[in-house]
């Protein structure tokens, strides 16, 4: 083989490496013909003309920026620094090189910018705890600003707001206080709750106690009831008996009146003071006297004798 077949070989290897571009799965390809740009390619392989077109390699996955810690001045003029990431994702190759030389140098200005005209306008208080706010206005303003070079902030975080240390050292007292005062009114709403409880402990158990001595002599007056009501016909049923046999025998008024002395000696031989009769001691009275006056005969006759 000549000389000249061995150019032909390295000239020909040399243009058919310099055609074939290998373009990754995140990547795209943006191919440029005598400098301007003429279509876009996809993953795998791609032939170009080399000398005369020229592929270059944008990629489209998601990426991050980090924004150093700056100082920034809030509402309330309280100076705070502020450490930021930003994660941003490439939507349109195109725009992304032809409209802006550097975009992270880009955003990273921007953020920083925006990051300022955010927290200025929010005082301390609301910084520290509205980290959330931040980032969703941040993300909002930067995410407009962007889309003009084919690219979408994703999102915005902050990472750390650190205030001066007198401001800290003042917020963790205001803070010891707070837990103290907090401790403080557990503990004694502790101490009312244990408090109402005994009070109503101590009334119920009156409450019970009383409950008992009335059941107690509900009970006793119900027994006592019984008893008076049992005697009673124990009693009448006593009577009845003695009525029964007292008509069985067919007793004279003689001997009624006989059994109502003797009962009327035993009445008077105790403690009372006064004897309470029936009213119904007519028929009785006119027995004793018919018994007095045959004693009267009696006597008579015997002295007749």
């Amino acid at each position: 083989m000549t000389a000249f077949a061995w150019i032909i070989v390295v000239f020909v290897v040399v243009f058919v490496s310099n055609s074939v571009k290998i373009i990754r799965q995140y990547e795209k390809g943006l191919v440029e013909t005598l400098g301007k740009y003429t279509g876009t390619k996809n993953s795998g392989a791609n032939i170009i003309i080399p000398m005369f077109q020229k592929m270059l390699r944008v990629d489209m996955r998601e990426r991050v920026i980090d924004v150093p810690p700056q100082s920034v001045i809030t509402k309330d003029n309280v100076s705070v620094i502020v450490d930021a990431i930003i994660y941003f994702q490439v939507t349109d190759p195109v725009k992304v090189v032809y409209n802006i030389e550097d975009f992270a140098l880009a955003a990273l200005k921007l953020a920083q910018t925006n990051l300022r005209n955010v927290i200025g306008d929010m005082e301390l208080d609301s910084t520290l705890t509205s980290r959330e706010k931040i980032n969703t206005q941040l993300r909002v303003v930067m995410d407009e600003a962007t889309d003009k070079w084919g690219v979408k902030v994703t999102r915005v975080e902050i990472q750390k707001i650190d205030p001066p240390k007198d401001i800290t050292d003042a917020m963790s007292k205001q803070m010891k206080a707070e837990r103290e005062k907090r401790a403080n009114i557990l503990e004694a709403e502790g101490l009312r709750q244990a408090a109402i409880l005994k009070a109503e402990g101590a009334k119920q158990s009156v409450i019970l106690d009383a409950e008992a001595v009335k059941e107690k002599k509900v009970l006793e007056a119900i027994g006592q009831a019984e008893a008076i009501r049992q005697v009673a016909e124990a009693e009448k049923y006593k009577i009845e008996i003695v009525y029964n046999a007292i008509h069985e025998g067919k007793p004279t008024n003689d001997l009624i009146a006989i059994k109502y002395l003797e009962s009327l000696g035993k009445v008077a031989d105790g403690q009372a003071t006064k004897i309470f009769l029936p009213l119904e001691t007519t028929g009785i009275t006119a027995s004793i006297g018919g018994i007095a006056e045959l004693f009267k005969d009696k006597s008579k006759v015997v002295t007749d004798k």
